[in-house]
Parts: C-alpha cells; structure tokens; sequence
C-alpha cells in the first residue's frame, strides 16, 4: 500500500491496533531522534519499537519520556532557540508512542505531528513537507511487514 496525503495516512493509522500504533509512532520520533540529545528519549523509543514489551518496562518507557518532555520543556522556556525546541517535540512524539491510547485517541498520529514539527523547528523551515513524505513511507514499509523487524 502506497500512502501519499494524510487522509490516507491518518485512516492507516486508525486501523491499526494499539501496539502496532506503538511501534510506528516510535519510528516516526526515531525519524526526528538526531534534534534530541536525551537519552531517556531514545531509550523509550527502543522499548516502544519492541512488540514484546511488558507492562512494566512499558510503564517505564513512559516516565523517562514524560521525564524528557518536562526537562526540554523547561530548557525551551528558558533559552527559546531552535534546538530546544525541536528536542521538546521529539520528547513529545516519543510520549506519545509509548502513552496508553485514550478512547478515540491515535497516539501514532499525535507522534506523527509532534515528529513533524521537531523537523521542522530543527529545519527552520515551516513549509516542508519532507517530514510527512518520509512518514508515509515509513507508514507503507511497516504496513508491508506489520511491524516485523
């Protein structure tokens, strides 16, 4: 399946289940991984991506993105350059790949836009679509494996 606007993209999403909506949000945030020096993020994004993960060790996923989230939270506050915020938002996306789904909630859509706005912080350049581009094929290539390594 070849995806190429986000009304595909989006529907795509929605039909997979909650750990398959997992592991593809973290690959979207994987995308954006070189805006955030924090190892807390790429830690969860490695146990996110594990369709073997437990409860526990996915519990623990989400503090140490929470505890990224917050730390590139208050670093954006206090000096309000680019690469802070780009890794706030990678911080972001990586919460979301690993936070419980709410009812109604497509957590690897909330990653998705967080992944997109950290490229395009990080990029300097608002109007890029390059960002969506790449999660569409990323989107198409675990559809074409379902999440198989």
């Amino acid at each position: 399946m070849t995806i190429s606007n986000d009304s595909e993209f989006k529907a795509a999403l929605s039909a997979l289940a909650p750990a398959q909506q997992r592991m593809v949000a973290a690959r979207f945030a994987e995308n954006v991984l070189s805006a955030s020096p924090d190892p807390r993020v790429s830690s969860a994004l490695q146990a996110a991506k594990r369709a073997d993960i437990t409860e526990a060790e996915l519990a623990a996923a989400v503090h140490a993105a929470r505890s990224a989230s917050v730390a590139s939270y208050t670093s954006c506050s206090k000096e309000a350059d680019r690469q802070h915020q780009a890794s706030h938002f990678v911080a972001k996306a990586a919460l979301n790949s690993v936070m419980p789904a709410a009812h109604g909630a497509n957590r690897a859509w909330e990653a998705a836009l967080n992944a997109r706005m950290a490229r395009a912080i990080a990029s300097g350049v608002a109007s890029d679509n390059s960002e969506a581009q790449q999660q569409y094929r990323i989107l198409s290539e675990f559809l074409q494996h379902r999440g198989q390594p």
